[in-house]
């Protein structure tokens, strides 16, 4: 038997100035981490009602998998660049699926 996967949901918040930039700073991380080991849904989202709260929706087949895409160099830097784009967050929650 399989193990079950990992779903992730992860918001973070933006200064309403900086929407813009922080929205390309996340859609930069998609495509990398659709390659990495171990991902099976990997996509962003943006609050329709309040357009600075984005929300990644993550699958991925294992922990080890996860922690290898956060210790990514690519995730790195965006990590740096976080304090001058973001409000909020962000807020990582890692979720097993029930049904």
């Amino acid at each position: 038997m399989s193990s079950p996967t990992i779903r992730v949901v992860a918001r973070i918040v933006s200064f309403p100035d900086k929407v813009e930039e922080a929205k390309a700073l996340l859609l930069s991380l998609i495509e990398p981490s659709r390659q990495d080991n171990g991902c099976i849904k990997y996509e962003l989202l943006q609050n329709r009602a309040e357009p600075t709260v984005f929300t990644f929706v993550e699958e991925w087949a294992g922990d080890a998998d996860l922690d290898a895409h956060l210790a990514s160099s690519y995730v790195a830097a965006a990590i740096a660049r976080i304090p001058e784009l973001i409000a909020e967050g962000p807020d990582i929650q890692r979720y097993n699926l029930l049904a």
